[in-house]
């Protein structure tokens, strides 16, 4: 794998430099770029551990959905609706009170807007990855909506900057601290976020809950003679990765994004991109803490590339190619492995 890995990653970097020259920039500058925006000039490695952090929540969400064969791709919406909700709490209050309570309601929204996909799946038999996925179009326009003067949910004129679309600032002593540590500030939803990945891992390998969610993703009919409910499974499972999505929210915005403020597009694909690092680290959770860095890093680096000069748009193309190339191994490897079974079995 690690083999694979550096080769994919090496053509995608040789495509990258190919496509910078080929625009006029200058193709010296891609890998330098990334390097010191994502790890190297000073400050660079906190701001990447902290973006780690909700990629890896949203990733655990996943995770726990998939050992039942369950595919949860409204991550994206789930995080929009935990973050509101945590900002209607946070942005009326000050304290250490108002901001554990408003991480927690965060945490709530997200578990009960995944519970709604949950819902239409084991009662009216819709596919949750339709219903998730649908409902994250939804999240976009209510919280956009939460931000109108049609609103007094998260509508906060008075203390607007110049009358933008935008929630009301956290209070300074209603924010999450930071650890101040060689030079670098790493959010404290950075510790907190890898303690969550451990007890995930806890529940899944080292209890019953665990283990009957193996049972029921393995074959729901033995689990169901076993006295093991699928819809009680599934329910708590994708309440669970919800809830991990909210709390990626909150922990978005009571870190600082957007200014402390809630915007439109706060998400900024976190979402979306914390369902590929499940993917990547092929639903090993301690495996997903390593490949989040991956992503962060992507993240914080390409940002750096961007102010070499390089058009916003090859950027983007830039930072996809080595998404890809991420992808690419394990969907190599899972490939291989389903030829070989096939070919096992034809010769049987």
């Amino acid at each position: 794998m690690v083999c694979l890995y550096t080769l994919f990653i090496g053509i995608a970097l040789i495509a990258s430099a190919v496509l910078v020259w080929a625009t006029g920039g200058d193709w010296r500058a891609v890998l330098p770029a990334l390097i010191n925006g994502s790890i190297a000039k000073p400050g660079r490695w906190g701001q990447t551990l902290t973006e780690a952090a909700p990629l890896l929540l949203v990733a655990l969400g996943a995770i726990v959905a998939t050992r039942m064969n369950l595919v949860n791709i409204g991550q994206e919406g789930q995080l929009l609706i935990g973050a509101a909700s945590a900002a209607m709490i946070a942005t009326r209050g000050s304290g250490i009170f108002i901001l554990i309570f408003s991480i927690l309601i965060g945490a709530l929204g997200g578990a009960i807007w995944s519970s709604v996909a949950a819902v239409l799946k084991y009662w009216r038999k819709v596919p949750e990855v339709v219903s998730t996925l649908l409902m994250v179009f939804i999240a976009t326009q209510l919280t956009g909506f939460l931000l109108t003067k049609k609103s007094l949910l998260l509508d906060r004129s008075a203390d607007r900057p110049n009358k933008t679309q935008t929630s009301g600032q956290l209070a300074a002593n209603t924010r999450l601290p930071y650890i101040h540590i060689f030079g670098n500030d790493i959010s404290i939803a950075v510790p907190i976020s890898v303690c969550i990945a451990l007890i995930v891992v806890f529940l899944l390998n080292r209890t019953i809950w665990g283990f009957k969610l193996d049972m029921v993703g393995m074959n729901a009919r033995v689990a169901q003679r076993f006295g093991v409910s699928e819809r009680s499974a599934g329910i708590i499972a994708l309440a669970i990765g919800g809830a991990l999505a909210g709390l990626a929210g909150s922990f978005m915005f009571t870190s600082g994004t957007a200014n402390y403020r809630y915007t439109p597009g706060f998400a900024n694909n976190v979402g979306w991109e914390g369902l590929l690092v499940a993917l990547v680290s092929r639903n090993q959770p301690l495996v997903a803490v390593v490949i989040a860095l991956v992503f962060a890093g992507l993240r914080t680096g390409s940002s750096f590339l961007a102010s070499t000069g390089i058009q916003r748009e090859i950027v983007d193309v830039v930072r996809a190619l080595l998404v890809l190339a991420l992808l690419l191994p394990p969907a190599y490897v899972f490939l291989r492995g389903n030829l070989h079974r096939d070919k096992n079995r034809g010769g049987k």
